[in-house]
């Protein structure tokens, strides 16, 4: 495949996916609200202190909105809730992004390689995958969490990585073994290209659009585990807010009921950026099934 080609594809692809966004209200309107989001997030949290959100004013405890300069109130550290929820959203993006990044780099590349060289290779690691497939993963992880000495931020994403990668290799074997077949693989393997440049530079490619839609169900997806065990407990350590923790003052019915400003805008934010993504990955996935249905 040619460098003019591949540019070509890259171009229609891109055009096909801005196209299909905007005639999708909620995904056209989910990117411009994400985007404002993320924007917002890390630049504020630019100028956080962290003594901001680790110290404690009991003073100042479980103030209501629009009290003493605090907008949407304080938590039970007398901390402003607009301030710790731009922090615990940035920590939350970040460990989200983080795992991301590792499931679909690593579940791309095992995904191309067994759906390439097939055969025995293939059955046995398929095997493997499967075997991982039945683990309890969300067990496992608490139980990691739990015994893992010098718990931070990075032997979370360490930890959630461990079973991230398998749906999306099963994804992209999947979809290389329909390409290993095509017409411009035989004619590649024929010229004597390399299998590496075949599988990355031939193969992959003709994915990308697969894979940029399941990147963002992905990232989606992550959020919602890493809240998940944060609202258990089991997340970010001591002074690392997050989304799950802050959700997690719902759990003292006191709280939940009297003081719903310490944990109605977490929730805000993880439904309005787990919905928008979703919305958003649909886009991007009929644009893959449109290109799939093509060829």
């Amino acid at each position: 495949m040619s460098k003019q080609t591949k540019q070509k594809n890259s171009s229609v692809t891109l055009q096909a996916v801005i196209r299909e966004i905007s005639n999708d209200r909620l995904a056209k309107w989910s990117l411009i609200i994400l985007v404002l989001l993320f924007f917002t997030v890390y630049l504020s949290s630019l100028f956080i202190q962290k003594s901001s959100y680790v110290d404690v004013n009991i003073m100042e405890q479980y103030l209501p909105p629009l009290t003493d300069g605090h907008l949407l109130g304080t938590d039970n550290g007398g901390r402003d809730i607009i301030m710790m929820l731009l922090i615990s959203a940035r920590n939350s993006f970040n460990i989200a992004i983080g795992v991301t990044v590792f499931t679909v780099f690593v579940g791309n590349i095992l995904g191309v390689t067994t759906g390439y060289f097939g055969g025995k290779f293939d059955f046995i690691f398929m095997r493997i995958v499967d075997f991982v497939m039945i683990l309890p993963s969300l067990m496992i992880i608490i139980v990691l969490v739990t015994i893992i000495p010098s718990f931070n931020s990075w032997s979370l994403i360490g930890i959630m990585c461990l079973f991230s990668w398998i749906s999306t290799t099963r994804l992209i074997r999947a979809r290389t073994l329909t390409e290993v077949n095509r017409d411009y693989v035989r004619a590649s393997k024929t010229s004597g290209s390399s299998d590496f440049k075949i599988m990355f530079r031939e193969i992959w490619p003709n994915l990308s659009s697969l894979v940029i839609a399941e990147s963002t169900l992905i990232f989606a997806g992550n959020i919602g585990l890493e809240t998940g065990l944060s609202f258990l407990g089991f997340g970010l350590p001591a002074g690392s807010p997050s989304l799950g923790t802050m959700t997690n003052e719902a759990i003292n019915p006191e709280t939940m009921t009297a003081m719903p400003w310490t944990w109605v805008p977490a929730v805000i934010v993880i439904l309005v950026t787990i919905l928008g993504i979703i919305f958003i990955g649909q886009s991007l996935r009929r644009v893959a099934d449109q290109r799939q249905t093509r060829r």
